[in-house]
């Protein structure tokens, strides 16, 4: 890859490495300019321009990242479109992220151009967490690079999600004579709490002495209902791999398989087990609702990660639990996730519309290549990330409807369709859900858009970097659809008469990213019959 000063006059397909603004236009950094562009820099004065041009055997930032993040995804995890050289890997399931750190330091000492990084091995997620993000430092990665990383990848899923599986749970307290019922009840409770959040349920309970023969009886009992696990809270701790709970244990004909674990809280942990079915000694402070040794045994087992004695000896690293303030304590038994989450876009199809200049024909309703416009819109949108897919309607409702029918999408009626845009634009917003981050906003009369367009404004959106209201963008020439961050939502409320919320990215410049698209769709859309015929035309269908 080239990189420096490149004269303006030279500069057309050059990648900006810093942001350059003309009078009505900013230029960002990662901007590739185009004739258009140039044009308006000469036009501004501008000589030289600090940017990068890719080689032969250079392979862009987005394919490099896209390439390499596909390559290490596997089961439970999925890829966002890659922007800015970055690929986010996302949790698809509720379960545990296992990553194969072994490949993935291989993979950071390939080149500096390529790097990953991932949440823990074994961390709790949910989906839409995100679970590993490659990014390309430079503008582009060497092809070798790229190669070398993904042969190092393999073809075994270096980072996937091991999802929680439904369990049928035995628990087992134990009594002494001073033991309260109501400590023994508020630790069903707290059970209770940590098995639904990992959804599995309690399916049998037992209370008995804290005696090894009656510790063996409720054993041999819930193993016969088909409890797996089973968890046995003792009245005492145990001090012992002779103590109560593991000779219980073994009297039912169990083994007692490791005593024992370098996690601070839950060092008294033991892991036992009878004809197939863990059987776990809880360690005291699994009573409480706060992350513990126990924690990381018990999530393993319901994800149906193995865990042997070895596996819990070497959970040392990482394993001093006390006190640290970055892990947030649960709220209802789960864990508040730490790591970024894929931001919560929806869309809002804009299909209200009386199609005035059309004449008496609903444009939305054409057929082109045997689908009506409106339908194909509506395909490409409910095919991307983008979620809920809100369809306003206004004019002919029922017959929208009925074209959209068993698509995954939620109506809304404007009855006020007839006073201009904004009135369904304001619709769309309040049909949203109160934890969306933003929202794409589309016409129903643009049937060539693709769900790739869709994803990679998505992809593009952070509006904790600046990338609040995303446009497509080709040849220097802005289109649609576009996607705003729900701070905007207010003023889009605002907005008065037949228009929509274009103004905003005049006002809001600083906020405004541009995404590069590599075909003409965003810029098709179906006003007159003229334009209905040569869009037929084009996808191959005669003219009625």
């Amino acid at each position: 890859m080239k990189f420096g000063r490149i004269p303006v006059a030279d500069a057309v397909g050059a990648i900006l490495a810093h942001s350059v603004a003309v009078p009505g236009r900013r230029f960002k950094k990662g901007h590739a300019l185009s004739a258009a562009d140039v044009a308006l820099l000469t036009a501004d004065g501008q000589t030289d321009v600090m940017a990068a041009r890719l080689e032969a055997d250079d392979v862009a930032e987005d394919v490099a990242a896209q390439t390499v993040a596909d390559a290490c995804r596997g089961p439970g995890a999925r890829t966002n479109a890659a922007f800015t050289g970055r690929c986010n890997l996302y949790a698809d399931v509720a379960g545990l992220a296992v990553i194969d750190r072994a490949r993935i330091d291989r993979i950071n000492l390939i080149d500096e151009s390529m790097t990953i990084a991932t949440v823990p091995d074994f961390e709790a997620v949910e989906p839409g967490q995100m679970l590993a993000t490659v990014k390309v430092i430079p503008f582009a990665a060497p092809r070798a690079v790229v190669e070398q990383s993904v042969a190092v990848a393999g073809a075994e899923p270096v980072v996937r999600v091991a999802p929680f599986a439904a369990h049928d749970v035995g628990l087992i307290l134990t009594r002494l004579p001073e033991t309260k019922e109501s400590v023994i009840d508020k630790t069903v409770a707290t059970v209770k709490t940590r098995l639904d959040a990992l959804g599995s349920h309690l399916a049998a309970e037992i209370r008995c002495d804290h005696h090894e023969d009656a510790v063996a009886e409720a054993v041999t009992e819930l193993r016969g209902k088909g409890s797996k696990p089973i968890l046995i809270f003792g009245a005492s701790a145990i001090t012992d791999r002779r103590d109560v709970i593991p000779a219980g244990i073994e009297a039912a004909g169990g083994t007692v398989e490791h005593f024992g674990m370098p996690v601070d809280p839950g060092n008294l942990l033991l892991l036992g087990r009878l004809d197939g079915s863990p059987v776990i000694g809880t360690p005291g402070c699994a009573r409480s609702p706060k992350l513990n040794g126990f924690d990381w045994v018990l999530r393993r087992l319901l994800a149906g990660v193995a865990v042997g004695p070895e596996d819990i000896m070497l959970m040392g690293g990482g394993g001093l639990l006390k006190e640290i303030v970055s892990r947030p304590q649960p709220r209802d038994g789960k864990e508040a996730p730490v790591s970024p989450r894929v931001p919560n876009i929806g869309a809002v199809v804009l299909a209200a519309g009386q199609s005035r200049r059309m004449g008496k024909a609903n444009k939305l309703l054409a057929e082109i290549d045997g689908t009506a416009m409106l339908a194909r819109v509506v395909d490409a949108v409910t095919a991307s990330q983008a979620r809920p897919v809100v369809v306003v309607t206004g004019h002919e409702r029922e017959a929208v409807e009925t074209a959209l029918k068993e698509r995954d999408v939620t109506f809304v009626h404007n009855p006020d369709f007839a006073t201009g845009l904004s009135t369904s634009l304001r619709a769309g917003l309040d049909a949203l859900p109160a934890a969306t981050d933003g929202a794409l906003v589309t016409l129903g009369d643009m049937p060539r858009i693709k769900p790739a367009h869709i994803d990679k404004l998505i992809a593009a959106f952070n509006p904790v970097e600046g990338r609040a209201i995303c446009v497509p963008i080709k040849d220097g020439k802005r289109g649609n659809p576009v996607l705003f961050a729900e701070r905007f939502f207010d003023e889009m409320r605002g907005v008065a008469g037949d228009v929509g919320a274009k103004h905003l990215i005049g006002e809001y410049g600083e906020a405004v990213y541009e995404v590069a698209i590599d075909d003409d769709a965003i810029f098709v859309d179906v006003d007159t019959p003229e334009a209905l015929s040569e869009l037929k035309r084009d996808a191959g269908v005669s003219k009625p």
